[in-house]
């Protein structure tokens, strides 16, 4: 990468002594458009007078050197950036997830504690009513998840 950009600007430099050489005229077509060029087409063409200086390789490498410098930060702010949005987004599903977890252990443990009888399925799908101690046993479970999911 180094090398064709050290390329180009080697062959920029050597264009630019060329078109240091050569003349430049300008002249104004029939359709009044101003024109540039290296040999005069219009009748009344102006020589420009462009006075050209050499190109420091050194400047013109310190220059590169120095974008480079600047997009690969650049790429690694925009990385980080990326990485600090992906982990904003996923701790706002958290919260969101938490919250609705919340509301819904919320609303089990009321009903929970609302309920005279209380069961659960069996196997085959028929209710299986809990005695008092499994009923307690259960809302302090409920209990324990709204404390989970609800506190900060």
């Amino acid at each position: 990468m180094r090398t064709a950009t050290s390329l180009l600007a080697i062959l920029g430099l050597a264009t630019a002594f060329a078109t240091g050489a050569s003349e430049i005229y300008k002249w104004t077509d029939a359709e009044g458009n101003v024109i540039y060029g290296d040999r005069p087409v219009g009748d009344p063409a102006e020589r420009l007078l462009i006075v050209s200086k050499p190109t420091n390789p050194s400047q013109v490498q310190a220059m590169i050197d120095a974008r480079h410098e600047r997009e690969g930060t650049s790429l690694e702010a925009r990385e980080k950036k990326a990485e600090e949005e992906k982990s904003y987004r996923e701790k706002k599903a958290e919260s969101a997830d938490r919250a609705k977890q919340c509301e819904s252990s919320r609303a089990t443990l009321q009903k929970y504690l609302q309920s005279r009888r209380l069961y659960k399925l069996d196997e085959s799908g028929e209710r299986v009513y809990l005695d008092e101690q499994q009923m307690q046993e259960s809302r302090a479970r409920m209990q324990a998840q709204v404390e989970e999911y609800c506190s900060p």
